[in-house]
């Protein structure tokens, strides 16, 4: 699965953020929202996606489960794109 995610912002703090970007999964983009709990790429973060989005990957032929947890670990790696002037060291543990 070739998941890429664009973050678009981040509220909040290192110990607690909202955190709302997109992710593109064969040429199709979704939004999702995520809450991360002890930084990224730290303890913890729950991804969100709308059922309209789950119903989309469904018709592609995803597991929306699958989806989630690809788009979690993205979130907890940092293996992510970022808008300009927010930097990635504000918000993830290497």
């Amino acid at each position: 699965m070739d998941l890429k995610v664009h973050i678009n912002n981040v509220h909040g703090s290192q110990m607690a953020a909202k955190i709302t970007g997109v992710f593109t999964l064969d040429n199709n983009e979704f939004r999702f929202t995520a809450i991360a709990f002890g930084r990224i790429g730290g303890q913890n973060i729950g991804a969100k996606i709308s059922k309209t989005t789950e119903k989309e990957l469904e018709k592609l032929g995803y597991d929306v489960e699958e989806v989630i947890m690809s788009l979690q670990k993205n979130l907890l790696q940092g293996d992510l794109t970022l808008p300009e002037g927010l930097k990635k060291e504000s918000f993830v543990d290497d």
